[in-house]
């Protein structure tokens, strides 16, 4: 954000904590927006105002008196910072194991987009009717357009998940 507003950029970037801070359904994210002078951000504030007005009088608070009061206490923060930054590594090594499981199920399709993504989902390139097969004939579950999530792969079921994979797609 820092480096397009310092280039001369007018911008918005619209934020939601909803996974971060596991508060869905409380609303709480950010808009922040960068105009070139004052005459711009007032134009744009009273456009907002008239966007946000019908919409709600009073956005829910309690989700993001959470967030404050995570992101403002030093000990807390940093207990915060600890368990993303875990988090983050374990998806990491569930990616990388489910990659080395396709392989040792004698997959021959080169996986490396998988350990190349990040984040919680990955996006397989599987077709919609091998997401079928998969979720019709193993159980294992994902969106057709064969984004998965890496929060439910496991050490436990890896190779489950990667067998199914090979079995439809190779």
């Amino acid at each position: 954000l820092s480096l397009l507003a310092e280039a001369g950029h007018s911008l918005a970037l619209a934020q939601s904590f909803a996974k971060n801070f596991g508060l869905y359904g409380e609303r709480v994210g950010s808009l922040s927006l960068v105009c070139a002078d004052a005459a711009e951000a007032s134009r744009v504030e009273s456009q907002l105002k008239l966007l946000i007005r019908p919409m709600y009088s009073s956005p829910p608070i309690h989700g993001a008196l959470l967030v404050n009061e995570v992101l403002s206490d030093a000990a807390l923060r940093a207990q915060y910072d600890d368990e993303c930054a875990s988090m983050a590594r374990r998806i990491s090594d569930m990616r990388a194991l489910l990659v080395a499981e396709l392989s040792a199920a004698g997959s021959q399709r080169d996986w490396s987009h998988v350990t190349d993504q990040i984040g919680m989902f990955a996006y397989t390139g599987l077709t919609a009717a091998q997401c079928d097969a998969l979720m019709e004939e193993h159980a294992v579950y994902l969106t057709r357009d064969g984004r998965i999530s890496m929060a439910g792969v496991n050490e436990q079921n890896a190779g489950v998940i990667a067998a199914a994979i090979v079995a439809v797609a190779g």
